[in-house]
């Protein structure tokens, strides 16, 4: 075994996991490009295979998508969605309804982390104009965009990167997952309802939000959204159909293209290729090969539900341990040892999901919310575990008993 990937791992992971080290500068983008370069510097990785483990598919769609929300933004789509709410949800708990269901069904068509980096500055607006606790609403749009994203396969970057390496296809994961993220949603904000009622028992919001229409060139952006999902649900490519809808919408709009660039979540992009590059090196360490032989993922013959029970909580407390993207990695090569291959690839992508929601650090959106809600107080680490371990385990034991039953 090589222990120098296992220890750039260790330190990788400890790097990424603080909130920020001030006396280092360092956030977690930078923490995870500090292992890609000290896996090559100390020999874990050549830099041709360190290269190689960069999962261009997915970086492609993630950025495709993210450009897409970005147009939607420049267009003032968010502008028009922050005053319909407000006319829309006169009360602080149809407000939480509107933050929930909004974020959640927007995420499953462009990434939660791209409608958390949209939608978290709307939502600190709407706390100080109205005096709300910031809680159930900082909640609610970090939850819920986890939550929803469950919904396609363009909903978050673990979902690309299942659909890419397990084959799975965009019409039929829509088929089973949309209907399970509806369901997971209402669980979602009934869980939120109760533990913030008293918070939202106030009976108006304040005075009314002007009216505004949405205009052309939001229209058209809506429109290439619509048809880049019909694109997937034909079989497209997701990460060309995704990146062509940013090209046409650029050159339908014709405005300058650095507006869209600062729009655009840079930090993630590198934040992900450090992690396939640091997670590459602990599987090359061997470290991974030897923890399964003695725990695999899954037994021999067919699963049973509570087989399949005990692989999500597996997958749903791995996805928190080393994050949810590098767990994907580093079980990738497991995934063959699955008795049904799709519904493994389909728990996978629904638990690893869904653990975005156990911790303040399970997933980027989490942080998104959290950062930029410092001026309102943020979001605690313990805060977040009240809400989002209930969250997390009841929205989890749902997806393995929805996918369980679809698939038998």
């Amino acid at each position: 075994m090589n222990w120098t990937g296992v220890a750039v791992f260790a330190v990788t992971y400890v790097l990424i996991s603080a909130r920020r080290l001030s006396w280092l500068g360092f956030d977690r983008p930078a923490g995870a490009l500090f292992g890609a370069v000290a896996c090559v510097a100390l020999g874990v990785l050549s830099p041709e295979r360190a290269l190689q483990s960069i999962h261009g598919p997915t970086l492609l769609l993630l950025f495709g998508v993210m450009g897409m929300g970005a147009c939607l933004a420049l267009d003032g789509f968010f502008d028009v969605l922050e005053s319909a709410i407000v006319r829309c949800a006169r009360t602080p708990a149809r407000l939480l309804a509107s933050i929930v269901w909004g974020a959640g069904l927007l995420s499953a068509f462009l990434t939660n982390d791209a409608v958390c980096v949209l939608a978290a500055p709307i939502v600190v607006r709407l706390v100080r104009r109205h005096g709300l606790p910031p809680l159930p609403y900082l909640l609610g749009l970090a939850t819920a965009a986890n939550t929803g994203s469950v919904g396609t396969l363009v909903g978050n970057p673990q979902n690309m990167l299942c659909a890419s390496l397990g084959g799975l296809s965009y019409r039929d994961h829509l088929v089973v997952a949309f209907p399970l993220a509806l369901v997971c949603l209402a669980a979602n904000h009934a869980i939120l309802h109760v533990f913030y009622r008293q918070q939202l028992a106030c009976t108006s919001l304040g005075a009314e939000a002007p009216r505004r229409r949405l205009g052309v060139n939001a229209r058209i952006t809506l429109g290439v959204i619509v048809a880049t999902a019909v694109a997937y649900t034909l079989g497209a490519d997701l990460a060309w159909s995704a990146t062509t809808g940013l090209v046409a919408l650029m050159l339908l709009h014709r405005r300058d293209t650095t507006e869209l660039w600062s729009r655009i979540d840079w930090s993630l992009l590198i934040f992900f290729s450090g992690l396939f590059v640091v997670v590459e090196g602990l599987v090359r360490s061997g470290a991974t090969t030897a923890l399964f032989s003695y725990y695999p993922l899954f037994g021999h013959g067919s699963a049973g539900f509570s087989d399949w029970l005990r692989t999500a909580v597996v997958f749903l407390v791995g996805s928190n341990a080393v994050s949810n993207v590098p767990f994907i990695l580093v079980v990738r090569d497991q995934m063959a040892a699955s008795p049904d291959t799709v519904l493994g690839w389909e728990v996978l992508a629904m638990a690893s999901t869904f653990a975005g929601n156990l911790t303040l650090l399970g997933s980027a959106a989490n942080i998104i919310v959290a950062e930029s809600a410092r001026p309102i107080g943020g979001i605690g680490f313990f805060e977040h575990l009240k809400v989002g371990l209930p969250v997390a385990l009841v929205t989890t034991l749902i997806g393995v008993v929805w996918l369980y039953a679809f698939f038998h």
